[in-house]
């Protein structure tokens, strides 16, 4: 098979805003307890989190973690998980059927937050919470003082603000699923008052209201519509959600980042929709808040108790490719989508797993995403691509696919590529003839033989990038071969 891809400098996508490189922790599983907090394991600090789960964080160069959820946001008054721990509520969390002793609030997760490196993407209860209590929670967060919420907080410990500046406005409501679902108007209508509220509370903060949590529910994408069109002067971002597994046909599960595409294409056109039908000149972005590989299909009923194991999918090889396909297909969509949330970050469906009193190790996934994180910074460009396209249940779709971008001082390009074809090489040819001279600095691939290999505390690196040898330029051109089944890394110096 043959490849080329042509990068010209001036075919610009976007600046990739540094949101775009964020996660998830949801009270959910074991995201939270024995996953980021573990008083007893011997890596524990004095706060009780693990720091070694902390340092896989710091790695990741994770922007912003949306917190506390997820489907238990629908059920979860904040003021439980705040003040001294003794005092606080152990409450049925009805959304995962488990048992929530609140040993971890807003305050310790702020904290957990910045030793980690990141900030907080915080969420407001649109389910069994208020506009009044979404209100009183950025009170409580960014008040400086001189007010009862904000007084509070300083007495619980946490003299400045946390200064949250990102805010969910609730999860998935228009699922059945969720905790006090409710239709669009009336969601549309609830989240209007509760950012009045929030942003009356702080001018400065941004808003996202919900939109699909699947391409696949009944409502898409007339529920973004409808949503929109009541808060559209008002929220800064959509949401959009969506999730894949192979359901056996590998083809079909590498070529997931078509159907990805397709997803944010239409909801950028439902948005551009209501930009023009409220003669607006604001343009609405996209926080695709939740993405990842989830094996839905695998989940099991559980009984009521603390912490139990729930979601733990445990990642291959060939997860981690399909979930390459995904980062390349946000990174080529820089212009629109401006935050996104890997869901999510340790335990529960994650790229960092523990075990509890014992170590922590990285899933397949975590090498693609620190990938992005690491090298995705910068301006996006447009690689024009021609390779051979394959046969999928989503249609015709490329075998190899690509992402570049230009670092922020303009001195390296990186480009992401993906091989989804598992039986054939790709003779691939990269033209960066537009720039006055490139040098190729750093190449790398997470490949093997076995798809089906993973990860695990005793085989800690069985999936791991390895590095490539290097190639000459030939006038601005660089010949190399793209391993089938294969994610790759190659970056070039610019002089």
């Amino acid at each position: 098979m043959k490849t080329k891809v042509t990068v010209v400098k001036e075919f610009k996508i976007g600046d990739v805003d540094k949101n775009l490189f964020s996660s998830f922790i949801e009270h959910l599983g074991r995201a939270v307890y024995t996953g980021i907090y573990e008083p007893d394991n011997k890596c524990a600090d004095e706060q009780g989190f693990r720091k070694d789960v902390i340092d896989m964080v710091k790695d990741l160069h994770v922007s912003l973690v949306r917190y506390p959820g997820g489907n238990f946001l629908s059920g979860y008054n904040w003021k439980d998980g705040i003040g001294k721990r003794e005092n606080r509520p152990t409450r049925l969390d009805r959304a995962w059927h488990t048992i929530e002793p609140n040993e971890i609030g807003i305050d310790e997760f702020v904290d957990w937050a910045a030793k980690s490196g990141t900030e907080v993407m915080g969420a407001v209860n649109m389910g069994t919470g208020t506009p009044q209590d979404a209100g009183d929670l950025v009170e409580y967060c960014n008040f400086e003082r001189g007010t009862y919420w904000s007084d509070l907080r300083r007495a619980n410990g946490h003299d400045k603000p946390h200064n949250i500046k990102t805010w969910c406005v609730g999860n998935e409501m228009d699922g059945p699923w969720q905790i006090c679902h409710l239709d669009a108007d009336d969601y549309g209508k609830k989240a209007r008052e509760a950012i009045k509220i929030m942003k009356w509370t702080d001018e400065s903060i941004k808003t996202v209201v919900c939109g699909s949590a699947s391409s696949g529910m009944p409502t898409y994408p007339e529920w973004d519509r409808i949503v929109l069109e009541h808060t559209y002067d008002l929220a800064d971002y959509i949401s959009i959600h969506r999730y894949f597994e192979n359901f056996g046909n590998d083809d079909d599960f590498l070529a997931s980042f078509y159907d990805m595409e397709q997803f944010i294409k239409t909801a950028v056109a439902t948005c551009d929709y209501v930009k023009a039908l409220k003669r607006s000149n604001k343009t609405m972005y996209l926080s695709f808040d939740e993405w990842n590989i989830w094996y839905q299909q695998k989940s099991e009923p559980h009984p009521w108790q603390k912490a139990p194991r729930i979601l733990e999918d445990h990642y291959s090889l060939l997860d981690a490719l399909a979930f390459g396909g995904m980062a390349i297909t946000l990174l080529n969509h820089a212009d629109r989508v401006k935050v996104s949330c890997l869901a999510q970050l340790v335990n529960v469906i994650a790229p960092i797993f523990t075990e509890p009193g014992k170590g922590a190790y990285k899933q397949s996934i975590y090498h693609p995403f620190r990938d992005i994180s690491v090298f995705g910074r910068g301006t996006a460009l447009q690689p024009v691509v021609n390779t051979e396209n394959k046969t999928t249940k989503y249609g015709e779709v490329p075998s190899v696919i690509f992402a570049s971008t230009l670092s922020e001082d303009g001195s390296e390009i990186t480009l992401f590529a993906l091989n989804t074809s598992k039986s054939e090489d790709s003779e691939t040819t990269i033209d960066l003839s537009s720039f006055e001279k490139s040098e190729m600095i750093y190449r790398t691939e997470l490949t093997g033989n076995d798809l089906s290999a993973k990860n695990s505390l005793e085989e800690p690196e069985k999936v791991c990038n390895k590095p490539v040898a290097l190639t000459q330029s030939d006038n601005g051109k660089f010949t190399l071969s793209l391993t089938k089944a294969s994610w790759n890394v190659i970056r070039f110096k610019i002089k």
